[in-house]
């Protein structure tokens, strides 16, 4: 009896994760809508806050010299201290457009205590960014390339949705092997933690962002007290969004087909270390979240393919039926990434990396390496 229970457990789960989740699978609910109003004249500046960044800076800066956009957009890139030519390289970007006076090139100042660094280098663009009186604020990403229509998309539906943020998870690389066996699983662990249809709503208090593409109105940003609100945070995109929303503000969150990264993650250790960066952080650093974290990954993802081998009709049932549902809530978004469905059946293997590289950035807080990022380590114990 107590078997026959705790193997409905993981069926129970997906049947509340498909049902009553907000459709946080449902990967065409989250694109944004194409406006009516798609050509206003507005002023947006881009934001790049850039650390090391000179192998795909060019890229991301051609892409938004080239919007196809009824407004004006302006390039503020914040070089924070730079070794490898990343100012060169976006100015030799800007020029071969023709657009160099759209791009404006800040040295960063040195990190003010008591911030983390990309909401240090972000704040001194929008610093910057009031002499040219923009409309909204666009905080996007060194490695993203946004498609020519992406800015009008984003500022049309800012208007038409009426929202204060408008934030979109770019769609990521996957070429490589490891990338397609954890990238879009990912995307998928990432929305059902914070479900799009839920962090759009008012009677929700679920609130994030992705930091990759964000459109900020200025006046909601000020309502806060500026990127000060959330200077120590180094998940600083859902931090922004929290602080949004509680607030009074009105935010969107949804998934991208028009902007894209260009940063690649080669190997499995590579991406484990992007996982472990802010995974204990995103805990609020208890060793309790932790195990609760760990406990609800293998019931949900490990324990229905063990219950196939449990040798009894029942658990073998109700685990393979977990384990269909499983596939069927991950299929849309390995549809987006353009994989087969086979790869669903990976999900229990990509759970299991993902529980080793959380307590990997437990022990990294512990002894304080906590949230290293280009040499910075950024998530220290108090």
């Amino acid at each position: 009896m107590i078997r026959s229970l705790l193997a409905a457990v993981p069926l129970l789960i997906w049947l509340y994760l498909l049902l009553a989740r907000g459709g946080f699978w449902r990967v065409a609910h989250h694109f944004l809508p194409c406006p009516a109003n798609g050509q206003l004249a507005r002023r947006v500046v881009a934001i790049i806050p850039a650390r090391n960044e000179a192998a795909v800076i060019g890229s991301a800066v051609r892409s938004l010299l080239r919007q196809n956009f009824g407004g004006s957009i302006h390039i503020i890139l914040v070089d924070d201290g730079s070794t490898d030519g990343t100012e060169a390289a976006a100015v030799e970007a800007a020029d071969s457009t023709g657009a160099s006076a759209q791009l404006t090139v800040i040295s960063g100042a040195a990190l003010a205590p008591g911030w983390s660094g990309k909401v240090w280098a972000m704040s001194q663009g929008v610093v910057a960014s009031v002499a040219l009186s923009p409309d909204y604020l666009l905080f996007t990403d060194a490695d993203i390339d946004h498609d020519p229509d992406d800015v009008a998309l984003l500022v049309g539906n800012a208007e038409a949705l009426d929202r204060d943020l408008v934030s979109c998870m770019v769609k990521l690389e996957t070429a490589a092997f490891p990338e397609r066996c954890l990238i879009p699983a990912f995307v998928f662990f990432f929305f059902k933690l914070f479900p799009p249809r839920w962090v759009g709503s008012v009677e929700h208090s679920t609130a994030a962002a992705a930091g990759g593409c964000m459109l900020m109105r200025p006046e909601g940003l000020a309502r806060i007290g500026g990127l000060r609100a959330i200077r120590s945070q180094i998940i600083d995109d859902c931090a922004l969004a929290r602080t949004v929303k509680a607030a009074g503000g009105s935010i969107w969150l949804g998934l991208s087909r028009s902007a894209r990264s260009t940063r690649g993650y080669g190997s499995f250790a590579e991406i484990g270390r992007m996982i472990s960066r802010t995974a204990f952080n995103q805990l609020r650093h208890s060793y309790l979240l932790l195990a609760v974290t760990l406990l609800g990954l293998y019931l949900t993802y490990l324990l229905p393919p063990l219950l196939l081998l449990s040798g009894h009709a029942l658990p073998m049932a109700l685990g393979a039926a977990a384990w269909l549902l499983m596939c069927v809530g991950y299929a849309p978004m390995l549809r987006f990434y353009g994989l087969s469905a086979l790869w669903s059946l990976c999900l229990p293997a990509v759970a299991l990396f993902y529980s080793a590289a959380s307590i990997h950035s437990a022990v990294k807080y512990r002894f304080g390496r906590g949230g290293q990022w280009k040499g910075r380590v950024q998530d220290l114990p108090a």
